[in-house]
């Protein structure tokens, strides 16, 4: 049978797009999600800075609020405004104490996924200060902190000679005394607050341990990761785990976007 030039282009052509279509099942991409960076006590938004900036050279929208650090529900109702002002598909991502304002957060509209980054991880009914306390290991206590009076009660902040030891251990040592001086404190109280809700078992959950945390213990960071289904990567790295480790972080929020 003798098949005309333009036919068997016709038909090749068919084959190819037939190959290609079993081959390649991979939906085109669409918008990337928002990426919301919650920052714990004792630090501000700058402690996200390389994480933002990777996040941004791969086209992502990234936010990254300044949390009053006034306590849980005082804090969780200041970031509602910022996560309803934001439009589309959203992954929250918190870092220590962060993490109780993102999981009070997680029903929020679009909101696809949780990221915890050696981060607490609470259920209703749970503070900070008893999950911090369930496993030894942590240096958060009277011999590292210390408080100063405000109009709103009293606030907590690290001793500056203590400070590189509970957070940034193996960083450059310039470089914790520049975040020691500025840090930012939190009320002391909110170590006490109560949290109000679980995370929602149907919002997917991602955690980073930080096997080397000497402020939050890995230990309790694996059982509350464990407990909340999360998917749990660990990284060799102190309890800054955004300074000391941003692509860890980065390719945590992959998985979750």
């Amino acid at each position: 049978m003798k098949i005309f030039p333009a036919v068997a282009a016709v038909l090749a052509a068919s084959v190819l797009a037939a190959c290609g279509a079993e081959a390649d099942t991979t939906p085109p991409p669409g918008p990337k999600p928002t990426v919301v960076l919650v920052h714990g006590a004792f630090e501000d938004a700058s402690s996200w800075a390389q994480v933002t900036r990777k996040l941004q050279s791969e086209n992502y929208p990234v936010v990254a609020p300044a949390v009053p650090l006034r306590g849980v529900a005082a804090d969780t109702a200041a970031l509602q405004g910022v996560l309803n002002a934001i439009k589309g598909p959203k992954i929250l991502v918190g870092h220590s104490y962060g993490g109780l304002l993102i999981s009070e957060l997680a029903s929020a509209p679009d909101v696809r996924a949780l990221v915890y980054v050696a981060a607490f991880i609470p259920q209703a009914g749970e503070t900070a200060g008893q999950l911090n306390s369930q496993f030894p290991g942590t240096l958060i206590g009277p011999a590292t902190t210390h408080t100063v009076d405000s109009p709103d009660g009293p606030e907590l902040y690290v001793n500056t000679d203590s400070f590189a030891a509970l957070f940034a251990g193996g960083l450059p040592a310039a470089d914790a005394a520049v975040s020691a001086a500025g840090q930012r404190p939190i009320l002391a109280a909110a170590f006490d607050e109560k949290v109000a809700t679980t995370a929602p078992g149907n919002v997917r959950k991602f955690a980073i341990v930080a096997t080397r945390d000497q402020a939050i213990p890995p230990a309790a960071e694996r059982f509350e990761a464990e407990r909340a289904g999360a998917t749990i990567t660990e990284v060799d790295s102190p309890h800054a785990v955004p300074a000391a480790n941003p692509q860890a972080v980065v390719d945590v929020i992959h998985q979750a976007s």
